[in-house]
């Protein structure tokens, strides 16, 4: 074996692999992840959660599949942010000044996106009371229409002509939610 042929073996033993490595990993969490959120979902979506006569199953598989989205979405995110600093460190890169300056820079972002924050606080809060969800039939703002998808900052909305609305949560200040009895 030629000397510069045993160098690129070593090479590619080295950095390319690992990184090879951790993409193959966060494939592997994201699919195992997004099939374990979906048969927790189904589970919940199945499960009779609510015993006697306010039982309201199909309420229960709306919400389910909303929170399903919700939490594959935050899956998705984590893996790939972690995949990614974790190949940069691989290339050399020194993430120790980019995580003690990530503080700072979460104040700037933080001052400088407050609609975004206020956004994703008011997605989490309309999630965790149940405002509404995929497939509610919803009056939001001056739009009527069935939600199509729910997420920590937008929510959209098909109305009846057909026009798929993209309605920031932190603007969405009353909501009529026709699906939702009692």
């Amino acid at each position: 074996m030629s000397q510069t042929l045993r160098e690129f073996l070593d090479w590619m033993a080295g950095t390319p692999l690992r990184v090879l490595t951790i993409v193959v990993a966060a494939i592997l969490i994201q699919s195992f992840g997004t099939r374990a959120i979906s048969r927790a979902m189904a589970k919940l979506a199945a499960a009779d959660l609510v015993p006697g006569p306010r039982n309201i199953v199909s309420r229960q598989k709306e919400r389910a599949t909303t929170l399903g989205g919700v939490l594959t979405a935050t899956l998705k995110s984590a893996t790939w942010i972690i995949a990614t600093a974790m190949a940069l460190g691989e290339f050399g890169f020194d993430l120790g000044p980019l995580i003690a300056s990530a503080g700072v820079v979460g104040v700037a972002l933080g001052l400088g996106a407050q609609t975004l924050v206020r956004d994703v606080l008011s997605g989490i809060f309309m999630l965790i009371e149940d405002q509404y969800g995929v497939g509610d039939s919803v009056s939001v703002l001056e739009i009527e229409g069935v939600v199509e998808k729910v997420g920590l900052r937008v929510t959209t909305v098909r109305d009846g002509q057909g026009t798929l609305w993209y309605l920031r949560n932190g603007e969405i200040l009353k909501v009529g939610n026709q699906s939702q009895s009692g």
